[in-house]
């Protein structure tokens, strides 16, 4: 059985993506580490960003131990202690939303992207920008706040979240695709498609997709070498 190891720096990005493996995968296991400290960490300027990366890279090492096929870090604010383990482990790493900013950027075009944690949005801009760049492909993206949307969701008010998430998206016009920036935000992406008809895209969706083809590929390559 394939092993996933999923890190997570809020517990509202767990659900939606251990529900998207049951839909999307459901043979893959899935092993959860919630760190809250993180997010919370990052939310407030605690600590600086060398300290975050650092304790990302010890969370990737303690998921080594669980002998995963790959690791899908959840929480949008950590590129680039994440790309520094993903460099250094034999395994698929993932940021969150590298495979939904890939499909985003091969359709073109411009790109809206909706958000609800903003200590994530300045590195979730420079990640799209160098994948545009690393395709040549002209794709622009604008962000939007969803103030009220988080805070909400955290009350356990969940209805509240996808309803302003799903009005903003009603609210955008002349774009070419809509993303939605976090884990915890693809709960609300029926809500979103129903008041528009712009292309939605989440992360779980994308990352899921991505990692089956990463992992069956490299199965593909070993039964061939056997």
């Amino acid at each position: 059985m394939t092993r996933i190891v999923l890190i997570h720096a809020t517990r509202v990005a767990m659900s939606p993506i251990e529900e998207a493996f049951k839909r999307l995968w459901p043979d893959a296991e899935t092993i959860s580490i919630l760190e809250e400290g993180l997010s919370a960490d990052a939310a407030s300027g605690r600590v600086d960003s060398n300290e975050l990366n650092r304790r990302i890279n010890v969370l990737a090492d303690y998921a080594m131990d669980l002998a995963p096929d790959a690791i899908l870090y959840t929480c949008s604010a950590f590129g680039t202690g994440i790309e520094a383990a993903s460099a250094r482990l034999d395994i698929p790493v993932l940021k969150p939303n590298e495979a939904m900013f890939e499909a985003a950027v091969a359709n073109g075009g411009n790109v809206t992207m909706l958000y609800t944690f903003p200590p994530a949005v300045k590195g979730m801009e420079l990640e799209f920008t160098e994948e545009s760049n690393r395709r040549s492909t002209p794709a622009t993206l604008t962000s939007v706040a969803v103030s009220g949307a988080l805070a909400a969701l955290k009350e356990g008010d969940g209805q509240t979240h996808d309803q302003l998430i799903a009005q903003a998206a009603a609210d955008i016009a002349d774009t070419d695709a809509i993303v939605l920036a976090h884990f915890s935000m693809s709960r609300a992406a029926d809500a979103v498609r129903a008041r528009t008809d712009i292309p939605v895209l989440t992360s779980p969706d994308a990352a899921i997709e991505k990692l089956k083809r990463i992992l069956g590929s490299a199965n593909a390559k070993g039964t061939l070498q056997c």
